[in-house]
């Protein structure tokens, strides 16, 4: 896979309130800087496979989906592959029916048992459709599952789920590694940990030699289930890779402020950042 065919796009860089909140008039939600309007946190990996095919990879479907992939221009889904069952990672699985539509193919979405258990319960139109009132315009999903340690190959990425913390619940992270040796200047491997408020010992050995991380960074006061500002750097300075973007930002983190203050190499993620092919947005 030639570097030049691998970009990764950030989706949503939000909380699950999404920035701007509703109803709030702080400086943040009335900000005229675009990258403090956060849609909820998910991303895109898009790439050309080896037989020249374009791919696209969901991480995570969040409820604005629908609004980030046309603002993306993103056309075609070919695996969905989820950290976790809470609302504001889920609830957009339903407008992947298009892409059903436009590629006349089914997807594979790939979750731990946890959360596909979830994922069924919750569309049970999608995965009970024979079971609806009237004939349906639903997706076409093939549920595949995941344990934390063991790589899914796919289209010429391996991608390697691997355990986070997010409060009491375990959820999923990925690290995404090419099949072959990558390219010195790539931005792989690169490795996604949203909705952390900590990572155990276990999976940061899974994080050597990440050269791309995105991180979990929700605002400066304590938070059960997500990391602070000065928690989110600490790790970040732990796993130490090439560079760093934090995600899943309330509305309490002001892009310009907050990201002037980081230290060299790690910097704040905003809707819309690509990374890996051309130049960044």
């Amino acid at each position: 896979m030639p570097e030049s065919a691998f970009e990764f796009i950030v989706l949503g860089s939000g909380t699950s309130a999404g920035v701007p909140a509703i109803g709030c008039d702080c400086a943040t939600c009335c900000s005229d800087d675009p990258r403090d309007v956060r849609t909820r946190t998910s991303a895109a990996a898009c790439f050309t496979d080896s037989s020249g095919r374009e791919r696209v990879l969901l991480l995570d479907t969040s409820p604005d989906l629908r609004q980030q992939v046309l603002r993306e221009g993103i056309r075609r889904c070919d695996g969905i592959f989820y950290t976790h069952h809470h609302v504001d990672h889920l609830f957009g699985l339903d407008e992947v029916r298009r892409f059903n539509a436009v590629m006349k193919e089914p997807i594979p979405i790939h979750a731990e048992s946890r959360s596909m258990e979830h994922v069924r319960r919750v569309h049970p139109h999608i995965f009970e459709s024979e079971r609806n009132a009237n004939p349906s315009f639903v997706a076409t999903l093939l549920p595949h599952l995941l344990q934390p340690g063991d790589p899914v190959e796919f289209h010429g990425l391996k991608i390697t789920p691997f355990r986070v913390d997010h409060g009491r619940l375990p959820i999923l992270g990925f690290r995404l590694d090419h099949l072959e040796t990558p390219p010195v200047d790539s931005i792989l491997p690169l490795a996604w940990c949203t909705d952390a408020s900590s990572i155990p010992p276990e999976s940061l050995g899974l994080l050597d030699g990440v050269r791309t991380l995105f991180l979990d960074m929700l605002r400066h006061r304590h938070h059960p289930t997500h990391m602070t500002v000065d928690q989110a750097v600490a790790m970040a300075s732990e796993i130490g890779a090439g560079e760093t973007w934090f995600i899943h930002m309330a509305h309490e983190i002001s892009h310009a402020e907050v990201d002037a203050s980081l230290p060299e190499g790690m910097r704040l993620a905003w809707d819309g950042l690509r990374l890996g092919a051309g130049p960044r947005k």
